[in-house]
């Protein structure tokens, strides 16, 4: 049986590697790494179809190192050990450690994870993980924190004509067809920056044509895909457009529309744990302080989802995005936190004042530290005024409320107590 043309057009080198030029153009720091013959272990995080698995193989080629592969769907924590063990053996002294490459490591769990710590903290494999999840989410701090971070992104436009060109011109099967690229809007829209989807496109409509020439066009790509529903799948464009639609709505306080895309996603088989996180995320960014019990239903609803499953999973999921999409709206606490960040960046690493500093030791109280700190339970009110911003930044904002009932109270509680610092 013949292989695919995806497979049939995967890359074996780095020159034929197609996108992802921020880490392996010239110059760049994946490439770099790559050309010195030495690597650390590192996570690719980035959407499907972009290159991850192909990425760690040309690695471990250039490098000819041994090459493990394990997979966190069918994969056990004795899978794990029994590969680290056969690393192990395969060690050559002053040799780059063999390359355990762990696809949708986001799926692993924290045991699984656990176990693979002590190898790659003494070397004895690198690691490269592959998700199209949020590591920050998925992978336990430990092993992230032993682990360089980058991000791959979406094929861009003409890295996908690139990737069609070449299909068409260096593929064995394809190039023996006399095929005309009419129009390939169609084809890239699609696609979703996908490189696999995009090549098992163009596979489905050439298969599908018996002219000659075959001629592809925007409606023929469009009619074949229409016949054949599983060319779609829930972590191409469509996943991306729909989640953003959801909570698009929900942040435009639509309860109906927010159902419907909540529905879309349930029917299409999309992963509850990743509807739940994004409800959470939007009770947070979206309705914030206005309705801070938004945040309460949503972890609750997370929880519920994981406990229950599939099918019911998706009632706590209906009763939470409702709940989010007719709750009053506020994003204040988001711009707080990105107006305090931007200030750290900008400011540094401004000392901490030395009533606000901790005193466990009789030099540190010689030095100052603690003195002057008021305690603010002995105070009327359970308040006193005094500075807890860092010297040259005391009266900076960065938190302004916005106006809905919650917010108001919390305003005046802070005009009350500061007088003129909060007054916008």
């Amino acid at each position: 049986m013949a292989q695919p043309l995806a497979e049939r057009m995967r890359p074996k080198t780095l020159d034929e590697y197609i996108g992802q030029k921020h880490l392996v153009g010239e110059g760049a720091v994946l490439r770099k790494m790559i050309d010195a013959g030495r690597i650390s272990s590192f996570i690719l995080w980035g959407p499907p179809g972009v290159g991850k698995t192909t990425l760690a193989q040309i690695i471990a080629n250039r490098l000819e190192v041994p090459f493990y592969t394990l997979s966190a769907v069918t994969s056990g924590v004795k899978d794990v050990r029994d590969v680290i063990e056969k690393a192990r053996s395969n060690r050559f002294f002053s040799q780059q450690s063999p390359i355990l490459f762990i696809d949708e490591i986001h799926r692993f769990s924290k045991s699984q994870q656990d176990s693979l710590l002590g190898a790659v903290e003494k070397g004895v494999v690198t690691l490269i993980g592959a998700t199209t999840e949020n590591p920050s989410f998925e992978v336990i701090r430990p092993l992230l924190s032993r682990c360089q971070l980058y991000v791959l992104k979406s094929l861009e436009k003409d890295d996908l004509l690139e990737l069609l060109h070449q299909a068409l011109t260096r593929d064995v099967v394809l190039k023996e067809k006399r095929i005309e690229l009419e129009e390939t809007d169609a084809m890239l829209r699609y696609s979703g920056g996908d490189a696999r989807k995009l090549l098992n496109i163009l596979e489905l409509v050439v298969e599908a044509d018996d002219g000659n020439p075959v001629v592809i066009t925007d409606k023929k790509v469009t009619d074949r895909l229409q016949q054949n529903p599983l060319a779609y799948d829930k972590d191409g464009e469509m996943h991306y457009d729909i989640i953003s639609a959801f909570i698009k709505s929900i942040r435009g306080s639509d309860p109906d529309a927010a159902l419907y895309w909540l529905a879309r996603m349930v029917e299409g088989g999309e992963d509850p744990a990743f509807i739940a996180r994004r409800l959470v995320i939007s009770a947070s960014e979206d309705v914030g302080l206005a309705n801070p019990n938004a945040l309460l239903l949503a972890n609750a609803a997370f929880d519920a989802v994981m406990k229950i499953g599939w099918p019911e999973g998706r009632i706590p999921l209906a009763e939470a995005t409702v709940y989010l999409a007719t709750s009053p709206k506020s994003n204040s606490a988001y711009e707080g936190i990105n107006a305090a960040l931007e200030t750290v960046r900008q400011t540094g690493n401004l000392p901490v004042p030395l009533h606000l500093r901790n005193a466990p030791t009789k030099l540190m109280k010689q030095l100052g530290y603690s003195k002057g700190y008021k305690y603010a339970h002995d105070y009327e009110g359970n308040f006193v005024e005094q500075q807890f911003l860092p010297d040259g930044i005391g009266q900076s904002r960065f938190w302004h409320s916005q106006d809905n009932p919650a917010e108001t109270k919390l305003k005046e509680r802070m005009l009350h107590l500061w007088g003129e610092r909060f007054k916008d």
